[in-house]
């Protein structure tokens, strides 16, 4: 590699670097503080959720902040004229351009790693740091508001003596063929273990009310226990196609393709059996409304996974699409104004790109478009980049 190709391949590592340290600080302080927000966390479990949420922030940011590296070196060079003497000597622009052009496809293959850890590890232990620490969101929580639920129970409390509960109600929901019950106690303690999973409240002196069918007092101590992610804020996410890795995504596909498969094999015996016996009224029924519903989930599952793989790896190459249109409009525009050439770029793929890639994603989920229509935005930013090129080349 030639010294100038050289020195502007180093500075444009050299502003990436500079660019996505600064910009992944602010962006993972937004994520964190929206998050610890949501869920009320204490300071302590707020910091342990930095380490998580730098995947999620660094597939956003780096894309970016690499565009903004291009667009800064090669304004600088097109405005001090060095494209210029580059192609009096008889070379082409291409020489610069080539080894940026690599580094931005090397970045675009840790973007996907970063795309599958974000969602893959990152999401999985925001939940458990969340799920774990319960027990101190439900403290400070009662301790300031006096109250603390979730979609499936609540705390109300009288006041908050250390680690005491004053004058508590506590409300568990309904599930299945349990009732809905409602415990009052003179006091009660909260106590969390992550090793059974579960939030454990130690409540004296106080009465059960079973859905108002029945009422149980108890003097002295008694322990109701509470699954954690049902004791948390936390979404339980585990399973869905977004969380699983890229490697097991396959396998996942093939496991829905049999489900479907295996699902209308039994509705088929189902309808044979009834139209044989003749039994034609309950071929409407509510049964088989549940089962076509149930095909239905299975048939949208399948579609999420086949259009899973291909949302991470267009998403993940915007960094070679965007290196692609950066560094030649840097070099079209010819001047030293790092900042309108990056808007000029920016903006186009703001109105264009991103909205491809979204509509591209759901469509493909929903089964309305193919899944390679992902990539629409990815072939529309590299058709702009090689006319970009092709002109700098030949002017």
């Amino acid at each position: 590699m030639g010294i100038l190709p050289r020195y502007v391949l180093l500075e444009v590592i050299k502003m990436f670097l500079i660019a996505v340290t600064a910009m992944t600080m602010m962006v993972v302080i937004g994520f964190v503080g929206k998050e610890a927000a949501a869920q009320g966390l204490p300071l302590g479990p707020t910091l342990r959720l930095i380490p998580y949420f730098l995947p999620e922030t660094l597939r956003i940011t780096v894309p970016m902040t690499l565009l903004l590296a291009c667009t800064t070196v090669f304004s600088r060079v097109s405005g001090s004229n060095e494209i210029v003497a580059v192609k009096a000597m008889g070379i082409s622009p291409m020489v610069l351009l080539w080894p940026v052009l690599i580094f931005a496809f090397l970045m675009s293959l840790v973007s996907v790693w970063l795309n599958d850890i974000a969602v893959s590890w990152g999401r999985k232990n925001i939940t458990q740091v969340v799920v774990e620490a319960v027990e101190e969101i439900a403290y400070s929580m009662l301790q300031s508001q006096k109250r603390y639920s979730t979609t499936s129970f609540s705390i109300n409390v009288k006041s908050v003596e250390g680690r005491r509960l004053q004058r508590v109600t506590v409300s568990i929901q309904s599930h299945g063929t349990s009732p809905r019950l409602t415990i009052t106690a003179e006091e009660a303690e909260l106590r969390c273990d992550p090793a059974q999973g579960v939030l454990k409240v130690f409540l004296r002196h106080g009465e059960i009310d079973m859905g108002g069918r029945l009422r149980v007092e108890f003097p002295d101590v008694h322990e109701q226990e509470i699954p954690l992610i049902e004791a948390s804020r936390a979404h339980n996410s585990g399973g869905i196609p977004t969380t699983l890795p890229l490697r097991d995504l396959p396998d996942a596909i093939v496991k829905a393709q049999t489900d479907i498969d295996l699902h209308e094999q039994t509705m088929a015996a189902q309808a044979a059996y009834q139209l044989t016996c003749g039994d034609f009224s309950d071929l409407g029924s509510i049964q088989w409304q549940v089962a076509e519903n149930d095909h239905g989930e299975l048939g949208t599952r399948l579609l999420k996974l086949q259009a899973e793989p291909h949302r991470r790896w267009s998403g993940g190459f915007a960094c070679l699409c965007f290196a692609m249109v950066g560094a030649p409009m840097a070099i079209r525009l010819r001047n030293g104004e790092f900042l309108t050439n990056f808007f000029l770029c920016f903006l186009p793929i703001l109105i264009v790109y991103y909205p491809l890639l979204i509509y591209g994603a759901d469509g493909a989920k929903n089964g309305t478009i193919p899944t390679v229509a992902i990539w629409a935005g990815n072939f529309l930013l590299m058709l702009w980049g090689f006319w970009l090129l092709r002109r700098v080349i030949r002017y």
